[in-house]
């Protein structure tokens, strides 16, 4: 089996032949040592192992990595405010991990871990450069125009089944939205929005096109990146290419990448999630023609007990130190239990008082590298729209199967259903 072999970072320390979190047989799956993630256990309830990991390991626990690659799982709320607030000691460059020896070249979470000169990977200043831009370049978005272009895109997506009397809500409705809206932004026509779908799925696949779809959406940012330098508009890439920063043209791709894909797959989620609740919950089900509050504290709740992006790979320790009473060796992962700190009981909302104004949530991350600053205000206005224009719409839509019947895509890192087919009356 060949191995991953990551470039040294200048700026970082070089990696170290340090122990590895834990030293457990492949027989650990979760009671009394490491949990495997990539394990069915986890992926048919993570909410139940939370609790087990919560009580067996506190708010830090040993977890296995695909090919029981050792890590952390870091649950507390506390805990990931504490790493997320502490970047010089929990970094986000991956080069400094010391495990890179016993990856393998075709390792699924490679498309998460690998470094890229994008902003993801950025640290200190040259992150502050980077994220800066990006923070100023959505800011530019009008909101009343992202808002009337999001009901736009929704009300043709439900022309083209209104007739029909059913649909199946993820891949009709809430993956499109997002998409076509995220696409709009950056100046992509019809025939282009289609192929970035395709390639942003397979780009992120362990199948053996993925290296050939990053390439294609590399190409399609920089092909958009020539349109903005010799006719420059209110786009993404104009903007980016125009910006103050005088961002190299691949820096500008990477973060044009990093964008679309933050902007789509969370958001379609947290659209697909929040018409899940809406459509089992009783508490939501008696104001669905019409009950615009109802709609926020949806959208809130969401993001608190099933927030669209899980868990985040992640950060890697600068130097040993202790986190929780873990013992934190330099070059460790770690991984960022979003869903696990949101549902910590020592802060969790109470819900059934209503909470719509609480966002104490960690759905966008914390810190230096969470979300850029709009984006969460981008993504609940698509998210909203996508919504209301739907039950505004679809006044009388109801699930065709029971709500106990809807299934989970089988993903430790995003939190989706795999489908919502739905009833109406055809319009």
């Amino acid at each position: 089996m060949t191995t991953h072999q990551e470039p040294s970072a200048e700026t970082a320390p070089a990696p170290v032949a340090t122990g590895c979190p834990v030293h457990l047989g492949p027989e650990s799956l979760g009671l009394g040592g490491a949990a495997r993630m990539h394990s069915p256990v986890f992926q048919s309830d993570p909410a139940d192992l939370y609790r087990t990991l919560r009580r067996e390991h506190g708010p830090v626990a040993p977890i296995l990595l695909d090919g029981d690659i050792p890590a952390w799982l870091v649950l507390g709320y506390r805990e990931v405010h504490y790493v997320t607030s502490n970047p010089e000691l929990f970094a986000r460059d991956s080069r400094r991990w010391h495990a890179w020896d016993r990856i393998p070249a075709d390792w699924p979470l490679l498309p998460y871990v690998v470094y890229t000169p994008s902003v993801l990977f950025k640290e200190g200043a040259e992150h502050q450069r980077r994220a800066g831009a990006i923070t100023d370049v959505l800011s530019e978005v009008d909101l009343f125009e992202l808002r009337a272009d999001s009901e736009r895109v929704a009300d043709a997506l439900i022309d083209g089944f209104a007739g029909a009397g059913s649909a199946e809500l993820m891949a009709d409705y809430a993956a499109q939205v997002p998409l076509r809206v995220v696409a709009g932004l950056f100046g992509l026509d019809q025939s282009q929005i289609f192929d970035l779908e395709r390639d942003m799925a397979a780009s992120l696949d362990d199948g053996p096109g993925a290296v050939d779809a990053y390439q294609r959406i590399h190409d399609a940012m920089a092909r958009l990146l020539e349109r903005g330098r010799s006719r420059p508009g209110p786009d993404v890439p104009s903007r980016m290419l125009w910006h103050p920063a005088g961002l190299a043209d691949e820096e500008i791709i990477q973060d044009m990448i990093s964008i679309i894909a933050a902007g789509q797959q969370p958001t379609s989620n947290w659209i697909g999630n929040t018409l899940r609740l809406m459509l089992t919950d009783d508490r939501f089900a008696v104001t669905l023609s019409g009950g615009r509050r109802s709609v926020s504290q949806a959208l809130n709740e969401v993001l608190w007990l099933d927030t669209p992006t899980q868990n985040f790979v992640g950060r890697w320790a600068a130097r040993d130190t202790l986190l929780a009473g873990q013992r934190i060796r330099k070059g460790d992962c770690l991984v960022l239990g979003l869903a696990a700190a949101n549902t910590d009981p020592a802060v969790q909302p109470d819900f059934s008082a209503g909470s719509v104004g609480n966002q104490a949530h960690f759905s966008f991350s914390h810190g230096e590298h969470r979300c850029p600053v709009p984006a969460p205000e981008l993504a609940e206005v698509i998210a909203r729209a996508a919504v209301e224009v739907l039950l505004d719409r679809l006044p009388d839509v109801m699930l065709t199967v029971p709500a106990e019947a809807i299934q989970w895509r089988p993903s430790i890192w995003m939190r989706g259903p795999a489908a919502l087919p739905v009833e109406f009356t055809s319009i």
